[in-house]
């Protein structure tokens, strides 16, 4: 179990609103937001652990060994760099998968940015398209959405 202690805390130099740790009907905990967020704005930077493509990729089939319980937070920085945002996370790492997304993630400046691709009301859930690879192990998605397309995998 996940304690609210343990979570990281917002600052401004990561997130540009008023966000919150909640129980999601996604999955465990999400995040929320505690005040109105208008279509196109900085709402919060992705961050973690640098790591290469190479380092991320074994760390990422490791976690998928039998028996492993810790989560993966692994974003693409670039062609050579993720974050692990398992390490050193801002709270981003925290939002939830959807196929009906109100975030959208842009690379601006060496930085991953969670930009709102919408208006987001005060206490919704933020959420992301995670874009797993197809070659990845199958997730089951959870979101609810109509368009749900039943898995966080792309499709091949």
């Amino acid at each position: 179990m996940i304690k609210r202690a343990d979570l990281p805390r917002f600052n401004s130099r990561t997130c540009k609103h008023a966000l919150r740790y909640g129980r999601s009907h996604i999955h465990r905990l999400g995040v929320f937001a505690v005040e109105a967020i208008s279509r196109g704005q900085k709402v919060i930077e992705y961050t973690g652990e640098r790591l290469t493509m190479a380092q991320a990729t074994r760390r990422f089939w490791r976690t998928w060994s039998p028996g492993t319980k810790r989560p993966v937070y692994l974003v693409q920085l670039s062609r050579r760099w993720v974050l692990d945002g398992a390490f050193h996370g801002s709270g981003a790492e925290r939002i939830n998968h959807s196929c009906e997304p109100n975030l959208k993630a842009k690379r601006i400046s060496g930085h991953v940015w969670f930009l709102s691709k919408r208006a987001i009301k005060p206490g919704e859930e933020l959420t992301v398209d995670y874009l797993f690879s197809p070659e990845a192990p199958v997730v089951r998605c959870r979101c609810g959405a109509l368009s749900c397309c039943g898995t966080i995998n792309l499709e091949k």
